[in-house]
């Protein structure tokens, strides 16, 4: 080996031990008071160690970074990326909608309805109606003869119900019915109005003690809620088998639309209206399938 090529070999030694010297040489970080120059921290550090710490926080970094997007939902904030559980929550919430506004719609008519008995009209009474063309053009054009069976068949059914369409059967399946339901006075008082459709007076009226709560009459679902400027603040309650009630002349009212409330709960507080000063009262309705009938019928005051 020459000479020259040695002292090549041993000055690139010693270049790189002198870099790794500059990399473990101490150095000292002193914090001191501008005013006083009294030294209150100090750090004994060295090139090597500020390396590794700053390598070590990148490495942490990045790993706090990819655990937050994988495992986090803020990955949904970042552009182009899909939710799939999102997408299943939009799904479902379409069709809940969806749900909602049929659900809307049938309550709505009914509300209609509802209205329409508290102006003093009659219903719409939608079960003895003629059934719609739509429902019968599926039927129209069927050409087909019935065989002997079905003949014999519809012979035989016809026997059986020709006589029971009668009003007196339905009206006697129908009280029997009503029998089992008790129904419960929505205040005690004094009738000073009774029921009297020839007057248009589809209720009664019933002077009660003021702040008097009204109760239900029976258990069933709130259909109205509301306040008119002749009648006051007016509730209306759907119940079991078509009956429906309706509490008219109050001055507070306690349930919403859509509750369910059961028999003698307080629905109400008595009151007057404006128009009618009659003292405190309330104007009890009680109507069944569409029509009103007498209060006095169905309970005891």
């Amino acid at each position: 080996m020459s000479p020259k090529k040695k002292k090549h070999e041993l000055s690139w030694w010693e270049q790189k031990d002198k870099w790794v010297d500059k990399l473990r040489n101490k150095y000292r970080l002193i914090i001191l008071n501008e005013t006083t120059f009294e030294e209150k921290l100090s750090f004994r550090l060295s090139r090597l160690n500020v390396f590794v710490v700053i390598g070590i926080l990148a490495i942490l970094l990045v790993f706090l970074t990819t655990y937050i997007i994988a495992f986090t939902p803020l990955k949904e904030y970042i552009p182009g990326y899909q939710s799939i559980s999102a997408q299943k929550q939009l799904y479902a919430i379409q069709l809940r909608a969806d749900s909602l506004e049929k659900e809307m719609h049938a309550k709505d008519l009914v509300l209609k309805n509802i209205q329409n008995i508290i102006g003093g009209g009659l219903p719409r009474d939608t079960i003895n109606e003629k059934p719609s063309d739509s429902s019968t053009v599926k039927y129209k054009n069927i050409k087909t003869a019935p065989n002997e069976e079905e003949m014999a068949l519809r012979n035989d059914f016809d026997k059986e119900t020709r006589y029971n369409i009668s009003p007196s059967k339905e009206k006697n399946a129908s009280a029997s019915s009503i029998r089992t339901i008790n129904f419960f006075a929505p205040v005690k008082g004094t009738i000073t109005t009774r029921f009297n459709v020839n007057d248009k007076h589809y209720g009664i009226d019933i002077a009660a003690s003021k702040d008097e709560p009204v109760k239900a009459a029976l258990e069933g679902t709130v259909i109205f809620a509301d306040f008119t400027p002749k009648t006051g603040y007016v509730i209306g309650i759907q119940h079991r088998l078509n009956f429906i009630t309706i509490y008219k002349q109050n001055s507070i009212i306690l349930k919403n639309p859509g509750q369910f409330v059961r028999a003698g709960e307080p629905i109400a507080i008595v009151g007057n209206s404006r128009e009618q000063n009659n003292g405190p009262h309330l104007h009890f309705e009680l109507w069944h399938n569409g029509s009103p009938v007498n209060p006095l019928d169905y309970i005891d005051f």
